[in-house]
């Protein structure tokens, strides 16, 4: 996992944090900060271990790369969406089964209209909701 750090990053965070902590004050910083990353990497190492024990042996076998929230780009799924043509041309669902209630009629059936793609310019601008805004 990388985080954007490169090598000139941390040596400008590590001249930044001299200047502000000191030259007196420097090693006891570095030394609880080494502290703190040595305890991170345990709460990890534990934390998987604790996992293991939990889940079993499957949860090697996970594809966790296939689960990644970040492979997935919001703005291609609603361009997609969007621009994606809807089929009007299908069959009517099938009407419901017959009930046992003899004064039960049948459901009418909406007409729905033909589906036509506005298309919007200068000369005529998409339809104003003083409402919504």
């Amino acid at each position: 996992m990388e985080l954007g750090l490169t090598f000139d990053k941390l040596l400008l965070i590590g001249v930044v944090a001299m200047l502000i902590i000191g030259p007196e004050r420097l090693p006891k910083a570095a030394e609880s900060f080494s502290k703190f990353v040595r305890r991170a990497g345990e709460y990890l190492r534990d934390t998987k271990s604790k996992m293991r024990d939990e889940l079993g042996p499957e949860i090697d076998e996970v594809d966790w790369r296939k689960l990644d929230p970040r492979q997935y780009d919001p703005r291609r799924i609603i361009r997609d969406a969007l621009f994606e043509e809807p089929d009007f041309s299908e069959a009517p669902a099938p009407k419901p089964a017959a009930t046992s209630n003899p004064f039960a009629t049948d459901p009418i059936e909406p007409v729905r209209p033909k589906f036509t793609r506005s298309t919007f310019s200068r000369a005529t601008p998409p339809p104003f909701d003083a409402e919504a805004t």
